[in-house]
């Protein structure tokens, strides 16, 4: 709707990733070309985290692009399969036909199939979405496929994308196994606001704009407020600016757009970190309320009678020994 009217080619804040749009600033690019190296060097299982919105899954895609001809992608996108689900979905994936067969069997011609495949010279790395959603024991099932292995290398590479709480997961003491083969740990940062306007111009060159500045200073720094550096609540308000400035036929989105982008747009509390200091606060006003409350309004207690004077003892006074107690015997000759 707004792209004839801004010289655009396509819509430039889309929330589906499209590796056409990756932004490599804010660290983004130093963590894809850490993934091709030590997915390309087979070293054990790598985890990748970060907050709902924050571009694993563009993370994700962008890897599988990238990785060379030699290595084969397989994608595992149902985090709630269980144990032997998984382990058939990953056969599927493989071209094998896992229906109709046991457990075992099934383990089997994987194996099979991946050493063929080692010994034409090819690789598996293994993509695994949403990782924090999966039950845990399909997670320890991903775990024992690391142990499909020849002499020197692993037969499967693993790749596992999540959210925080897969780490709170890998914490348990049932995860203890899966947690230890684990080599390498990424996690996608937050936009910083400062990085914003780059980031929206980026996007903006990208669907084929090439004027000046599209958006102001001052509505870029407000969408980073608002969206609390999240890439995709970015794009979203973004979005909704440039059709708020379409709509009022203006040549650039101001503050006032990215205002109007912000009341029609509501996004969850951004992490659990600040959720729960933000609760934990509220507890410890609400409790001193009360206490201040308690002490202003409780009712004055009972006076109590005085108390009459205990009778005091007359204690005689000891006499002090007379001189002639002290034994001769006792002092220095």
């Amino acid at each position: 709707m707004y792209r004839s009217h801004f010289g655009l080619q396509e819509s430039p804040f889309g929330i589906t990733p499209n590796p056409a749009f990756f932004y490599a600033g804010n660290t983004r690019g130093e963590i894809l070309q850490a993934l091709l190296y030590v997915v390309t060097h087979g070293e054990g299982i790598i985890k990748v985290t970060g907050e709902v919105g924050s571009g694993k899954t563009m993370l994700c895609r962008m890897l599988e692009s990238q990785l060379p001809p030699h290595i084969e992608v397989i994608y595992l996108v149902n985090p709630s399969l269980s144990p032997l689900e998984a382990l058939f979905a990953i056969a599927s994936e493989l071209g094998l036909q896992p229906a109709g067969k046991r457990g075992d069997e099934v383990l089997r011609e994987l194996h099979a199939d991946l050493i063929a495949k080692h010994s034409a010279g090819k690789q598996v790395v293994l993509l695994v979405e949403e990782a924090q959603a999966m039950p845990l024991a399909t997670l320890e099932e991903i775990r024992l496929l690391t142990n499909l292995e020849t002499a020197r290398n692993k037969l499967l590479q693993i790749v596992l994308f999540g959210q925080p709480e897969l780490d709170e997961h890998l914490d348990l003491a049932s995860m203890r196994q899966l947690k230890e083969r684990i080599t390498h740990s990424f996690d996608v940062p937050a936009m910083p606001p400062e990085l914003v306007p780059e980031f929206l111009d980026f996007r903006l060159r990208a669907a084929g704009y090439a004027g000046p500045a599209l958006f102001s200073q001052k509505a870029a720094l407000r969408i980073a407020r608002a969206s609390g550096g999240i890439v995709r609540r970015i794009n979203i308000l973004a979005d909704k600016a440039l059709l708020a400035a379409y709509a009022a036929d203006a040549e650039r989105v101001e503050v006032d757009h990215v205002n109007n982008a912000i009341q029609e747009t509501t996004f969850k509390k951004k992490n659990r970190i600040v959720s729960h200091a933000t609760t934990a606060l509220t507890l410890i006003i609400v409790l001193l309320l009360a206490g201040i409350a308690w002490l202003l309004w409780r009712p004055p207690l009972p006076a109590l009678a005085p108390a009459r004077p205990a009778a005091v003892a007359q204690v005689a006074p000891q006499a002090a020994p007379p001189v002639a107690a002290v034994s001769s015997k006792n002092l220095p000759q």
